[in-house]
């Protein structure tokens, strides 16, 4: 548990060694980086989004999710809002945006005011540590909206 709570919380997942997967937290890496002299913005990255992060979630004025996904077309970049979910049938392992946020509200009474998901399209899962074209190629393209997303759920809007 952090100190204070984040004015924007950034929870990133995935796995480094899945190819793209790990788009997740390269993206938290060079957030951590770029938002390093903000004090508002808390950076948070793992392989999978579990129970533990529900308590920052519950504290966070804002959230900001960052996954791959395997349904988006390779390299595509999107930014979706996300509203709590059902916390009914939650397991104990990898939850998703929605449902984490769910379990913040059913056991802290708690939300974050706005919270988004940005997701990078997966060209390849498989073993290895290397990025698909696709997802080199969209880089710029993510960091310049998680920096976007970042300041939007800062200033309110």
């Amino acid at each position: 548990m952090t100190a204070f709570p984040a004015r924007c919380l950034i929870l990133a997942c995935g796995n480094t060694l899945r190819g793209d997967d790990g788009i997740g937290p390269w993206l938290a890496q060079w957030a951590e980086e770029r938002f390093r002299d903000e004090a508002s913005v808390r950076v948070v990255a793992s392989q999978q989004w579990t129970l533990e992060l529900v308590d920052e979630v519950a504290r966070a004025e804002t959230v900001l999710f960052i996954d791959c996904s395997a349904e988006a077309e390779p390299g595509a970049v999107g930014v979706i809002e996300v509203e709590a979910g059902s916390a009914e049938g939650v397991g104990t392992h990898h939850l998703g945006a929605a449902e984490l946020m769910a379990v913040a509200r059913d056991l802290y009474g708690s939300l974050p005011r706005a919270a988004s998901l940005l997701t990078v399209g997966a060209g390849s899962l498989e073993l290895g540590e290397e990025f698909s074209a696709a997802v080199l190629d969209a880089i710029p393209t993510a960091c310049a909206k998680v920096e976007e997303t970042v300041g939007r759920l800062l200033a309110g809007a």
